[in-house]
C-alpha cells in the first residue's frame, strides 16, 4: 500500500512539474523569439514564419539600425527623465496620503479613502482633463503634463495604506509619547519598517512611467520631446517607412528603399527588445522584495 502511495505521488508529481514546465514554455516562447529574432539575418528573418529558439544566422545590424533611427536617442532621454523625476515626486506624495489615510483615530481618513476609490471607478473624462492640463494648468507640451495628473495612482496608495496600517499601534504611539511629530513618525518609523512595500510601489511607478505613451501622444507636440514608447509606436504599430528608412540610411548609405525595407521587420524585434530590457534590469533588485511587499499590502485593511 505504502509502495502504491509513492508510484501515485511520483506519477503525481511528474505531471504536476510537466505541466509547470510547458506552461512556462509558452509564456517565455513569445520572449525567446523576440530576442532571437533581433540578433538574426534580415533575410532569413523575412522569410520565416515559424517560432524562433535560436537565431537565423547571428548579427547585431537590427541594434545598429535601430539606434540610428531619428527620435530614438532623445526618446531614451525623455523617457529616463520622466521616470526619474516621476517616480521621484510620485513616492513621497503616495506617503504623504497613505500616511493620513491610514490613520484610524482621525475621522476623514474613511472619508478621503472613499473619495480616492472612486476614482478608480470614474473619472472626470479626456475631454476635460485634456482641456484642465492644456488650458488651465498650461501645462501642454511639457513633461509635467505626463507627470502631475497621474502623480498619485490609487492603487498604488491603497496597497501602501494597508501595508502601513499592518504595522502595530504601539509604535507609532510610543513615538508620539517621546515627542515625535508626525513627519519624524512617517520618515523615522513607518518607512523604514515598510522598505519591501515602497520597493514594489517604486517599481509600479517606474514601469509605469516607462511604458507609458497615451498622454505623451495627447499632450506632447514638439517631437524633440517625445518618449521612447512614442517613438517605437511609430516604428512598430504604425510601421512607418519614413522613420525606418531614414534610420537605415544613415548606416547602409543606401538611397534605395526596396533594399531597406527587408530591414523593417528586423528593426521592429530589436526595438522591442531595446524598449524591455531596461525595465527587466529592475526586477532582479526587488525580486526579494516583490512577493512580501505585496502580501503585506493585503494582509489587513
Amino acid at each position: 500500500m505504502v509502495r502504491n502511495n509513492s508510484i501515485g505521488v511520483i506519477i503525481t508529481d511528474i505531471v504536476i512539474y510537466a505541466f509547470l514546465a510547458a506552461f512556462t514554455f509558452l509564456c517565455l516562447s513569445p520572449v525567446i523569439h523576440v530576442i532571437m529574432a533581433s540578433f538574426s539575418e534580415p533575410l532569413p528573418l523575412e522569410a520565416n514564419i515559424g517560432l524562433l529558439l535560436t537565431p537565423l544566422g547571428f548579427t547585431f545590424k537590427g541594434y545598429q539600425l535601430a539606434w540610428n533611427i531619428p527620435g530614438i536617442r532623445t526618446g531614451y532621454l525623455n523617457t529616463v527623465i520622466i521616470v526619474v523625476s516621476g517616480t521621484l515626486i510620485s513616492m513621497p506624495m503616495t506617503c504623504f496620503a497613505a500616511y493620513v489615510i491610514s490613520q484610524r483615530n482621525w475621522w476623514y481618513a474613511k472619508f478621503i479613502t472613499v473619495v480616492a476609490m472612486v476614482t478608480m471607478f470614474f473619472s472626470g473624462g479626456l475631454i476635460p482633463t485634456y482641456l484642465l492640463v492644456n488650458n488651465t494648468l498650461k501645462m501642454g507640451d511639457t513633461f509635467l503634463a505626463l507627470i502631475i495628473p497621474n502623480m498619485i495612482s490609487v492603487w498604488n496608495l491603497i496597497l501602501l495604506r494597508t501595508g502601513f496600517m499592518s504595522l502595530p499601534d504601539s509604535l507609532t504611539e510610543s513615538a508620539k509619547i517621546d515627542g515625535a511629530n508626525d513627519f519624524t513618525v512617517l520618515f523615522r518609523i513607518i518607512v523604514p519598517l515598510s522598505k519591501a512595500t515602497i520597493a514594489v510601489i517604486i517599481l509600479f511607478y517606474a514601469v509605469g512611467l516607462w511604458n507609458a505613451w497615451f498622454d505623451a501622444m495627447i499632450y506632447l507636440r514638439t517631437r524633440s520631446r517625445y518618449p521612447l514608447q512614442l517613438v517605437l509606436r511609430e516604428v512598430i504599430i504604425l510601421n512607418s517607412t519614413r522613420t525606418t528608412t531614414a534610420g537605415a540610411n544613415q548606416v547602409l548609405q543606401s538611397p534605395d528603399a526596396t533594399d531597406l525595407n527587408i530591414y523593417r521587420r528586423l528593426i521592429r524585434y530589436t526595438s522591442i527588445v531595446m524598449a524591455t530590457v531596461p525595465v527587466l534590469c529592475f526586477y532582479p533588485f526587488i525580486q526579494k522584495h516583490f512577493a512580501a511587499g505585496v502580501m503585506i499590502g493585503s494582509l489587513k485593511g
